[in-house]
Parts: structure tokens; C-alpha cells; sequence
């Protein structure tokens, strides 16, 4: 009887758990994106595009929270971390009130003040889950959440502009408001989430707090397949960014303009189509045989996103389906390093670590990448429209993908053989 009575708890849990967290970071994203529904239109500084310092702003202040977060996220406890969540949180909201009340173009500033704690969340959020039997589900879920979430955010922000005259400038506030209470419940509720039992640390390996020594080492042991993953998550954190950053003028570039729904319409099927494809590897016990697949994920992702966007240039697709499939296509990349990819990597060679660490390097060097398109295209005057330099670009890359996603499974296979053989 102790089998099944274990199983059903642990079922339970990863159910509980990855409602809570799916809710609370879909909160967490209300603080973060709504501004990207707004154009600013015809407002520049120093004749370079307002919104494009301030996407800038932002990501800058992520970029630094990700080089910090390497040692916070790893060296993190399991206590206070809801506290954390609601200070940084709180910290992102009042940036939006000093954004409304200062005037631009001195009111930038306070983008990288909002991106800095928010850049901090997603490894204090996924600590909850890490290291369980049913953490590929939950993970999934988690990850996915930002992907309904930028959509979500960013109707609700639309509506209140167009249904409450909330100017572009005070609606992040507001949208902060109406998110605020929420939170606060399920924060409340991801603090109920029990600690990983005996068998999750049997089958998933020990979550542990790491030391700068620790850190070292893992690096040492690891560094090709690291190489190789930072390039790829770069790749598809660039994608992403300028997709969910520019959307707005990307459907506007294609016709769609003043659509609020349009955006939940492309993300919502993504979302669930993404959450049932990574979701379901919690049936993959074994964990070098899911590493694997998340390869294969990550290199099916690249190929549909540059065939997509092939048939949409050739106007074999509408923009609606090249938006949702091109979509689909990033998020298989960029989902799995942020739900199973590190998790099961620390599994099948049960190295006493934890994801953060492995998430944050990836992602520090994935928003120096995102940060250097937008800069490239705006300092250097490059002026083509959005969805010319991102159809573009994407079918370049996406073949430069696969070749390092196919590096990457060969490199961590033979290090897995090493293993076997020793």
C-alpha cells in the first residue's frame, strides 16, 4: 500500500503545484510586459525610437539581475523566498508609478529599475519545483505560463486603454493594480508547496545550495555542453524578445492594428500545445533518455520556426498562423532549458546542484544577445521594418541551431557513455 498512497501524494502535489505556480507567475507578469502593448508613437530621443530605449532599459536591468542571479539564485535557501517574491515584486510596481509621473525621456530610467527585480523572480518561482518526479510537468507549466501570460498581460493592458482611457503611460501602473491581490494569494498558497520527499531526491538527484567552488566545478566538468546550450538559449531568447517586444508593431506592420484579443489568439494555442508537449515527458523515468529528447524538442522547434517563416514569405501562410506557428516554434527551443532541459541534465548525472545556477548563466548570456540586436538596429540605423529583419533572421538562425542543438546531444551522450563505462 505504500506505493500507490506515495505516488497519489506525489501526483497531487505536482498537480497543486503547478496550478499555483502557473497563476503566480502569470501575476508576476503583469508587472513586467504591458508596456509592449503600446507603440509611443512619434515620440524618439535623440532621434532613436522611444520604445526601443525603453525595451533597452528594461532588458538591461535584466541582463544585470542575470549575471547577479548566477550566485543569489544557486547560493538560495528554501525560507523567505514568498517575502522575496512579493519585495521584488513590489520594487517593479512603484518603478511603473515613477515611470507615469516623470515625464520622458527621463522617466527610462526607471525600465531598468522594474527589470532588475523582476530579472530575479523566475529562479526564486521555479526553486519551489525543481528536483521532483513530476517536475517536467510542472516546469512545463511554469515556463508555459509566460507564454500565455505576455498575451494575457498585454490584452488586459490594451483593454484598459481603450475601455477606461488609461493613457499609455499609466496603464503599466494600473494593470500593476489590478494584478496586485492575486499575487498576493498565490504566493501565499506556492509557501504550501511541500519540500521534494526521498524519492524525488532518489530519482532526480539533491537540490542543494551552491558555493562559488561548486560553481567552479560544474562549469569545468560541463563547459562544451554549456557553450553549446548558452548559444542556443541566446538564439532563442533574441527570437523571443523581438516577438513578444514588438508584436504590437508587427501586427500593425501587417494589417492588424487596435486588436486587442489578437494577442491571447496567437499565445493561447501555443501555450497549450507547448505544455503538452513538454508536460508530458514526466512519463520519461528515465533521465538520460529524456535529456535526449529534450534535444530532439529544441531541434524540431528550430526547424518549424524556419520553415514557417519560409512558407509566410513565399505567402503560403497568413500572418496569423506564421505569428502562432513561428511562435511555437522559438517556445520549443526556449521552453525547455527553463522547465526540464537543466533539471534532467542534473538528474542523469546526479550532480548535488540546482537549476538556477545552470538558467541564469544561460540567460545573462541570452540578454546580452537580445541587447545587442536592439542596438545594432537602432544605433546603427538599420531600418528595415520588424518583420522584415525578424522572418528574416530567423531562417538564418534557425538552421545555425540545429547544428549546435545536434553538437550539444552528441557532446552530453558521450559524457553519459563515459559515465556508464566508469
Amino acid at each position: 500500500m505504500d506505493k500507490p498512497q506515495t505516488s497519489n501524494r506525489s501526483i497531487k502535489t505536482g498537480l497543486y503545484a503547478a496550478i499555483v505556480v502557473f497563476l503566480a507567475y502569470t501575476m508576476i507578469f503583469g508587472y513586467r510586459k504591458t508596456f509592449t502593448v503600446a507603440t509611443f508613437d512619434g515620440l524618439t530621443i535623440g532621434g532613436y525610437s522611444y520604445k526601443t530605449i525603453l525595451v533597452i532599459s528594461q532588458m538591461l536591468g535584466y541582463l544585470l539581475a542575470k549575471f547577479y542571479g548566477i550566485k543569489y539564485i544557486s547560493e538560495l535557501k528554501r525560507t523567505g523566498r514568498g517575502r522575496i517574491i512579493l519585495t521584488l515584486t513590489g520594487i517593479a510596481w512603484l518603478s511603473w508609478l515613477f515611470f507615469a509621473i516623470v515625464p520622458p525621456p527621463y522617466n527610462m530610467v526607471f525600465l531598468f529599475v522594474n527589470g532588475f527585480p523582476l530579472g530575479m523572480l523566475w529562479g526564486v518561482v521555479f526553486s519551489y519545483v525543481e528536483g521532483r518526479r513530476s517536475t517536467d510537468f510542472i516546469g512545463a507549466t511554469l515556463a508555459v505560463s509566460f507564454i500565455f501570460a505576455s498575451g494575457f498581460v498585454k490584452s488586459v493592458g490594451a483593454l484598459l486603454m481603450a475601455n477606461f482611457g488609461i493613457s499609455e503611460f499609466w496603464m503599466p501602473f494600473y494593470t500593476g493594480l489590478v494584478f496586485c491581490i492575486p499575487l498576493a494569494f498565490f504566493v501565499f498558497l506556492m509557501e504550501k508547496i511541500p519540500q521534494p520527499d526521498a524519492e524525488d531526491i532518489k530519482f532526480r538527484a539533491q537540490r542543494v545550495a551552491m558555493t562559488a567552488s561548486d560553481r567552479k566545478k560544474f562549469i569545468r566538468d560541463f563547459l562544451g555542453g554549456i557553450i553549446a546550450c548558452v548559444i542556443i538559449y541566446c538564439f532563442a531568447t533574441i527570437f523571443r524578445d523581438i516577438r513578444d517586444n514588438f508584436s504590437a508593431e508587427m501586427w500593425k506592420e501587417m494589417g492588424f492594428f487596435n486588436q486587442p484579443a489578437i494577442f491571447s489568439k496567437t499565445e493561447t494555442p501555443i501555450t497549450l500545445i507547448v505544455l503538452l508537449l513538454i508536460g508530458s515527458m514526466v512519463m520519461i523515468k528515465n533521465n538520460f533518455v529524456a535529456l535526449k529528447t529534450a534535444h530532439y524538442f529544441i531541434m524540431a522547434g528550430f526547424i518549424l520556426a524556419g520553415s514557417c517563416t519560409l512558407l509566410f514569405k513565399a505567402n503560403h501562410l497568413s500572418p496569423i498562423a506564421w505569428m502562432t506557428l513561428v511562435g511555437l516554434g522559438l517556445y520549443m527551443v526556449y521552453i525547455p532549458f527553463n522547465a526540464i532541459f537543466f533539471d534532467r541534465l542534473i538528474s542523469t548525472f546526479k550532480y548535488a546542484s540546482n537549476v538556477g545556477f545552470l538558467i541564469y548563466i544561460a540567460d545573462s548570456f541570452g540578454y546580452v544577445g537580445s541587447i545587442g540586436v536592439l542596438l545594432s538596429k537602432e544605433f546603427f540605423k538599420i531600418r528595415l521594418n520588424w518583420v522584415t529583419f525578424f522572418s528574416g533572421s530567423v531562417m538564418i538562425l534557425s538552421v545555425i541551431g540545429v547544428v549546435l542543438t545536434w553538437y550539444s546531444l552528441y557532446y552530453f551522450s558521450r559524457k553519459y557513455r563515459k559515465l556508464a563505462i566508469n
